[in-house]
Formats: structure tokens, sequence, C-alpha cells
């Protein structure tokens, strides 16, 4: 049975359900069309992209290019499934203008659900310009991946009193400016609860434990495609790349040894003049 496609509004009825759901990673076709046969609900194309499919250190050197050349497959990909384009590095910290220009363009050339950005309270003002504009926005607080490096690294946020109190504020003004969901990213799971029971619009957390409306994690790292890399939150639910290295060990045996391509992978007419 085709699962039905999310909307939108189906983010708030979810949570006034009690109705957990799922968020992945995916950036290409084939992992998409993978994710779209299974009962997750909602894709990020997301600059992870940086580390994961196109080998650099960090998020920050992601274009909007890169973005769009992405998020296009994953949605011709998923057409049952809700896609979540994210903006780059750059692409909406210059000026309100720009970024609705540039989400625009993600919107527009992708087809994709909704644009995502990280920032709170002093990103309010260009989320709310952008839903304006028409754009459905989902916001993104807690760890931000983009700026890491001004919060002392992948570590942890929310974990003072102080802290705490500002990603509640940073999540308030986000709602205010017109936001359907929020990610939240690395914080004590109480920190996830208050929000969880604060705001009208759902929580979407990674690494921010099980009060929450919705689960997210990086495909690739649920999956064990990713190597040695893995954050404290990640589960591994599965074991994917040892399988695909041992696949490709076992086509390089049975081709040095000759075991391969056998009678029944070989095209068998004979063509005379041309017989083995």
């Amino acid at each position: 049975m085709t699962k039905k496609k999310m909307s939108v509004k189906d983010f708030k009825k979810y949570k006034e359900e009690g109705r957990m759901f799922t968020y992945v990673t995916g950036y290409d076709y084939t992992m998409a069309s993978i994710i779209d046969d299974s009962d997750v609900e909602v894709i990020l194309v997301g600059d992870s992209l940086g580390m994961i499919m196109l080998g650099y250190d960090g998020t920050t050197a992601v274009t909007l290019d890169d973005m769009i050349h992405h998020i296009k497959p994953v949605v011709k990909g998923a057409p049952n499934t809700f896609i979540v384009g994210d903006m780059p590095f750059g692409t909406y910290n210059v000026s309100i203008e720009k970024a609705i220009e540039n989400a625009n363009r993600i919107y527009k050339e992708t087809g994709c659900d909704c644009v995502k950005l990280e920032g709170g309270i002093e990103m309010a003002g260009t989320v709310k310009s952008i839903v304006t504009a028409g754009i459905p926005v989902m916001g993104h607080i807690g760890l931000t991946p983009q700026t890491a490096g001004m919060l002392g690294g992948f570590k942890v946020q929310g974990n003072t009193k102080e802290t705490a109190n500002k990603i509640l504020e940073d999540a308030k003004a986000l709602e205010k400016a017109g936001v359907f969901a929020i990610v939240l990213e690395c914080v004590p799971k109480g920190v996830a609860k208050v929000l969880k029971e604060t705001l009208g619009v759902p929580i979407l957390g990674i690494g921010a434990g099980p009060y929450v409306d919705c689960q997210v994690l990086v495909t690739q790292d649920l999956l064990g495609m990713y190597g040695n890399l893995q954050p404290k939150f990640v589960k591994q639910f599965a074991n994917i790349r040892q399988a695909m290295i041992d696949g490709l060990n076992k086509f390089h045996e049975e081709s040095v040894s000759g075991e391969f391509p056998s009678e029944e992978y070989c095209f068998n007419a004979k063509v005379e003049g041309f017989d083995e």
C-alpha cells in the first residue's frame, strides 16, 4: 500500500494527535526511492551532503547550486514523501531580499515542499519574510552545524539554564515568525520536553531525546554506511556498509577466479565465424 504524503498542515495535526513520525536524510534518486518505499514520512536534503556526498570537512562550502542539484532527484525519487530543501550557508544571511530570492530558487526549481534554515531570534525577520513570500519554512535551532564554530564545535547545546532559556526564546520567535516545524538538534531531553509542551508547532528532534514530536537521523548514520564517525545519539539500525563491502569483495573474488560470469549471465547466441 502506497503511503499518503504529508502536507505542511499535517505536521501540526500529527502533533495535536500525539502521532510520532520520522524524518531522515536523502541526497540522490536511488536513496530517495528506497526511503519512499519505507514508512518514513519526511526526507531532508540537507547541506550535510557536503560531508556525506562531496567529502568536505563541513557544510559551509556547500553552494546553492549544489543543493538544487541534489534536491531535484530526491523529489523525483520520492513522490510520496515530504521533501525538505536545506538553505546552505551564505544564502540567507546577507539580506532578506537575497534570502527570499534564494528560497524562491530552491522551492521553484526543485519542487520540494519547504525550505529549512538555521537560526533563532536573529533569523526571525528573514523567516517571516520568506513565509510571507509564500514559501513554507522549517526552523533549526540548538546545534546549528553551519555556525558550529561559534558554538564551540559540535557539542550539546542548552545544557545550562541560561542557554536553555535562549533556545526556548529562539523557538518562540520562530513560531511567531511563521515556521510550521522546528528541528531541535543536540540538546538535553528535558529542554526538548519543555519546548514540545510550550510550542504549538512540532519539535523535530535529532539528538534531543524521546520527548519530541518527530525523530530525525541521518540515513547514512542509522544504516551504518558512514564509517566510524558515530555521534552519541545515533543508533545503528543496520550495517549496510559492511554488507556493501562484502558484496564488492565477492564480485572481485569471482571475477578474478573466473567463476563470474557463468553461462546464465552471458548472451549465448551462436554467431557464424565468431564461435568460442
